[in-house]
């Protein structure tokens, strides 16, 4: 598995895939797998687990392996044609 930390920074979109009990101390966590959360800082510190060489931080509880999330691709900004509200021309009927 490739390091995720060269590719994540702070405001990105990451989704939650592993919520399974904290697999260092066994305790539930409160993630929801299939969520999707937004980084707040990546903490370049080896997970103790030895799968990640960072920890995230997405605004829950402490910091969290980044094994358990997956990057979500960025939101293309796309050209909409608005509409333009015009007053209707009347004719004046005699």
């Amino acid at each position: 598995m490739e390091p995720m930390s060269d590719a994540i920074g702070p405001g990105d979109l990451v989704l939650c895939v592993n919520a399974a009990p904290n697999h260092v101390t066994g305790r539930p966590v409160p993630l929801v797998a299939g969520e999707t959360y937004r980084v707040v800082a990546v903490m370049d510190f080896a997970c103790p687990c030895g799968r990640s060489d960072a920890l995230l931080d997405v605004g829950v509880d402490f910091a969290w392996c980044q094994t358990r999330f997956r990057l979500l691709p960025k939101p293309r900004a796309e050209a909409r044609p608005r509409r333009v509200s015009a007053p209707k021309e009347t004719e004046k009927v005699r």
